[in-house]
C-alpha cells in the first residue's frame, strides 16, 4: 500500500503597523492600521487571504472528503490565525469545525503564536503550546498527538521535549543533508528517545507544488497530474509513506487560482484514489503504520525555509538578533504587570514573521523573503518593531538593572 501523507500550514501574523517612534507612549495600538489598502492592514491581509486561499481551499477539500472515502489530511493551525478567524471570518472556524468532526482530519500541535521560543525562552515555549492545545480543545474538541515546532524549525533538542512531553510523533523537514543516503518515505526514531516518532517532509515533491508549479522557468513546467503521479509511482519505490508538507496558502495566495492549482489538486486525489494499491493518511496514521526504520540525528537545528535549511531567515543579521534580544528581554515585567492586553500584545511580537520581515538574503531567497513582507525593506520593519518595543517597555515598567 502506497500513501500520500497531506498536511498544510495555516498561519497568518499581526503585522505592526507603520509605527513611528512619535507614537511610542501614547498609542499602544500596534496592529490597527487605518489605511485599508496599506500592506500592514492585518483585517485587509486576512479577508483577502480568506477568499483567495481559505475558503476555496477548504471547499475543494470538503468536497474531497464527502466525495472520495479514503481521503484524509492533517492541518496546523496558529493561535494567532485563529483569532483573527474569529474575529474576521467566523465561517472558517465552522468549516474547520465540520472537517474535523468527520474524523478524517487531525489537527497538530504548534505554538500559539508562532514563535522561536524554544530557542530562547523554554518556559514560555511550553506555555504557547499548552495554550495553543488549550484553544484547540476548545473550538473543535480535539487533542492532538503529533508536534511540529515554528517553521519546522527542529533539533535533537527539540525531538526529547517532545518525548518527554507526551507526544506520539513529530515532523520535520527531510533535509538531504540529514537524511544523507535513507529516503523520506519511511517512519524513524529521534535520536535519544523512548517513544517518539519522527515523520519527515519529502522536501522535493512538496515543493514541486508550493515552490516551483507556477514558475514558467522551471524545466518541468507546466506541472500535469499525470507527470506528478509518474514521480509519486517512482518515490514509493523507496517506501510506503510519500509525506507532502505545505504551507495552506500555497493554495491560491502563494500559487494563485489561475495556475489551475485547484484543478490541479482535486484532480491529484481523484486519480490518486482511483488505485487500490494507493490510500491517504494522516500524519498519526502514517507514524503508527510501521516501526521506525532507524534514527535520525539533527545535532543542529534545520528548517524548511530557504536553501541553506537552517534559522537564518530569521537570525541571520544583526537587526534580527538585537530586536529578538530586546523582546525576550521583556518577558518577566510584562508578565508580572498581570496586563492581559499588554501580555497578549508582547506575545504577537514574539511571531516569527518580525524577524522574518528583516531578513536581508538577497541572493536566490531573496525574492521569497520581499514578496512576503509588508514592510518597504527589512530595515523599515526593524524601525516598526523596534518602536513597537519602546512601547511595551514603557508600559511594563521595564528597567535595565544598571538604570535601577
Amino acid at each position: 500500500m502506497r500513501s500520500l501523507v497531506l498536511y498544510l500550514h495555516m498561519h497568518q501574523p499581526y503585522r505592526v503597523k507603520h509605527y513611528s517612534i512619535f507614537a511610542v507612549g501614547h498609542d499602544h495600538d500596534y496592529w490597527t492600521d487605518k489605511d485599508w489598502y496599506a500592506g500592514t492592514n492585518n483585517e485587509r491581509i486576512f479577508k483577502k487571504v480568506a477568499d483567495k486561499s481559505y475558503r476555496p481551499m477548504l471547499k475543494r477539500l470538503k468536497k474531497c472528503i464527502d466525495t472520495y472515502p479514503g481521503f484524509k489530511f492533517s492541518l496546523s493551525i496558529t493561535g494567532v490565525f485563529l483569532e483573527q478567524a474569529e474575529e474576521w471570518a467566523p465561517d472558517i472556524i465552522e468549516t474547520l469545525r465540520e472537517l474535523v468532526k468527520t474524523g478524517r482530519v487531525e489537527i497538530v500541535a504548534e505554538t500559539y503564536y508562532h514563535s522561536l521560543a524554544f530557542f530562547y525562552d523554554r518556559e514560555e515555549f511550553e506555555a504557547e503550546v499548552a495554550k495553543h492545545q488549550a484553544k484547540i480543545r476548545e473550538l473543535f474538541g480535539y487533542e492532538s498527538k503529533v508536534f511540529r515546532n515554528t517553521e519546522f524549525s527542529y533539533n535533537n533538542d527539540l525531538a526529547r521535549w517532545a518525548d518527554g512531553y507526551g507526544f506520539k510523533g513529530i515532523l520535520a523537514e527531510g533535509w538531504d543533508k540529514i537524511l544523507e543516503s535513507r529516503t523520506p518515505n519511511h517512519v524513524y526514531r529521534p535520536d535519544g528517545c523512548n517513544n517518539l516518532k519522527l515523520l519527515v517532509k519529502n522536501y522535493h515533491l512538496s515543493d514541486d507544488i508550493a515552490f516551483r508549479f507556477s514558475n514558467k522557468n522551471w524545466p518541468e513546467w507546466p506541472l500535469t497530474v499525470d507527470k506528478y503521479l509518474r514521480w509519486l509511482d517512482r518515490a514509493s519505490l523507496d517506501g510506503p509513506l510519500i509525506n507532502l508538507f505545505m504551507d495552506f496558502e500555497t493554495f491560491g495566495e502563494n500559487v494563485w487560482e489561475d495556475t489551475g492549482i485547484f484543478e490541479f489538486f482535486e484532480s491529484l486525489v481523484d486519480r490518486w484514489s482511483r488505485d487500490p494499491e494507493n490510500n491517504f493518511l494522516t500524519v498519526s496514521e502514517a507514524i503508527d503504520s510501521e516501526e521506525p526504520k532507524g534514527e535520525i540525528s539533527m545535532p543542529w537545528t534545520v528548517t524548511w525555509a530557504d536553501e541553506e535549511r537552517d534559522l537564518s531567515a530569521w537570525l541571520g543579521n544583526s537587526m534580527q538578533h538585537e530586536a529578538m534580544a530586546a523582546i525576550y528581554e521583556l518577558k518577566d515585567s510584562v508578565m508580572a504587570s498581570n496586563d492581559e492586553e499588554l501580555i497578549s500584545d508582547w506575545r504577537r511580537l514574539l511571531t516569527s514573521d518580525h524577524a522574518y520581515y528583516m531578513c536581508t538574503k538577497y541572493f536566490n531567497d531573496g525574492g521569497v523573503h520581499a514578496y512576503f513582507s509588508p514592510y518597504d525593506s527589512p530595515f523599515d520593519a526593524f524601525s516598526c518593531y523596534m518602536n513597537a518595543i519602546r512601547d511595551i517597555r514603557s508600559r511594563s515598567g521595564f528597567k535595565k538593572e544598571e538604570e535601577e
